[in-house]
């Protein structure tokens, strides 16, 4: 007796699946119909609005970046990709004057905080900065600073080169 009622949920199951596919299908072609005092106007896409610095999470730093530090004038790259370990940071390479170091940061109500390694174990510099609120999440300014030269912090302005 219980498989005779399973049997007839199903078939209501599907006659209501297939009324509703059809009345889904019905009101997706009605929007195409255009007539003659109705013209259908097509719509531009709309753009992602600019985030504000502090809305930005560890998502929004993932990409290549270029880093500009002054006095000094040799720049560098700076690739910057989900932390396999810290949900809501990210861990990365830095490329100057062909020596590597790895990075790892995070960046929290708009205040961008990353350490560099020389050799993956210590921390061989610190960046502190904060999000350009014009940039739209582009751009970070701030200090680097040197843990061999900590009297000598340099400036740096960090701009996203590609996501």
């Amino acid at each position: 007796m219980l498989r005779p009622l399973r049997l007839l949920k199903h078939a209501l199951l599907l006659a209501a699946l297939s009324a509703g596919l059809q009345v889904l299908a019905a009101d997706a072609q009605a929007p195409t119909q255009a007539t003659a005092a109705t013209p259908q106007v097509p719509t531009a896409p709309q753009a992602a609005p600019c985030p504000q610095p502090d809305e930005l999470q560890a998502a929004d730093l993932y990409g290549l970046w270029r880093a500009e530090f002054e006095p000094q004038a040799t720049p560098a790259t700076v690739l910057l990709e989900r932390h396999p370990d810290l949900a809501g940071s990210v861990r990365g390479v830095l490329q100057r004057e062909g020596v590597r170091a790895w990075v790892s940061g995070d960046v929290d109500n708009g205040d961008f905080t990353l350490e560099e390694s020389a050799n993956g174990r210590n921390i061989s510099a610190t960046w502190l900065g904060e999000v350009s609120p014009e940039s739209c999440g582009r751009e970070i300014k701030g200090t680097w600073t040197s843990e061999t030269q900590p009297q000598k912090p340099l400036r740096f302005v960090l701009r996203k080169v590609a996501p």
